[in-house]
């Protein structure tokens, strides 16, 4: 398959080949809850009579290859190497049962040391160090639907994870924040554990005293968190610069004084881990905390 044939797949069709299903339809529109990021309320959105979808957390559209190299982190060649290949996107989300939460279908069968050497490709392919990764993640094998599959595993504080690899975002259960007590007076909260992982990965090299970490694997805990974060001198936080993680900085800056807002590090990308892959590739100065 070639970049033009590539962008005559039928971008709704494609969706509902990976699970995700329209939250309404309006003529030609259908609105999604974004497959790019994490959000409840729709703002995805494919023409179906264009083909071209638009995101309107991340300010970004295109047709199916722009789509595709976003959903899979891959270059072009990649996704067209996969949509050639019979493995091809065999292990992408695969739809749930009516009326249950993905992470409730998942099961987890077994946990260890990360060394797969896909696993640890994709680990490169989102600018992660390798030893960050293999410190705070593990390689978890789990069910879905009767089916194995093998992903990165970040767990949380009541023994979920949440499972990545280069064809599946999911969790399983029970759903919680990640937190890491370094003794600290500070404290540092991320959305997302690769964004984690991106920020541990730039100061890796630094001797500074770790801070406290909060990874919230979800901004529905962000609230329900709040006692724990004001039990911190400093909060630095490191929240997407969608509508949902905005909303959520926003709030905290009108809570205290304490909260500090470092997204302004990563403008113009949705996160600290799309801007370390983009424009984090050539710069190497010593980040410091405003």
């Amino acid at each position: 398959m070639n970049i033009a044939a590539a962008k005559k797949i039928d971008l709704v069709e494609y969706l509902a080949s990976k699970g995700y299903k329209p939250a309404k339809i309006k003529r030609a529109d259908y609105w999604y809850c974004s497959p790019l990021r994490e959000e409840k309320t729709a703002s995805f959105k494919v023409n179906r009579q264009q083909n071209v979808w638009y995101d309107h957390g991340l300010g970004k559209g295109g047709n199916f290859i722009d789509f595709g190299i976003l959903f899979h982190h891959c270059t072009v060649k990649e996704l067209l190497e996969k949509l050639n290949s019979n493995f091809s996107f065999h292990q992408q989300r695969l739809i749930p049962q009516p009326g249950l939460p993905e992470e409730s279908l998942i099961k987890i069968n077994a946990e260890k040391n990360l060394s797969s050497l896909s696993l640890l490709r994709y680990v490169r392919q989102r600018r992660i160090a390798e030893s960050i990764a293999r410190k705070y993640c593990r390689e978890v094998i789990f069910s879905l639907h009767d089916k194995k599959y093998t992903a990165i595993g970040f767990k949380n504080d009541e023994g979920g994870y949440e499972l990545r690899n280069q064809w599946f975002k999911g969790s399983s259960s029970p759903k919680a924040i990640t937190s890491i007590e370094n003794h600290s007076k500070e404290l540092e909260v991320f959305e997302g554990f690769f964004n984690f992982l991106s920020h541990q990965t730039i100061h890796q090299h630094q001797t500074v005293s770790p801070t406290n970490i909060i990874v919230l694997n979800s901004t529905s805990f962000f609230e329900r968190s709040r006692a724990v974060m004001e039990a911190h001198e400093t909060i630095r936080l490191f929240l997407d610069r969608d509508k949902t993680g905005q909303k959520c900085t926003a709030e905290a800056l009108g809570w205290s004084n304490k909260y500090k807002d470092e997204s302004n590090l990563y403008k113009g990308y949705n996160d600290l881990n799309e801007w370390q892959q983009q424009i984090g590739k050539s710069i190497k100065k010593t980040l410091k905390p405003t």
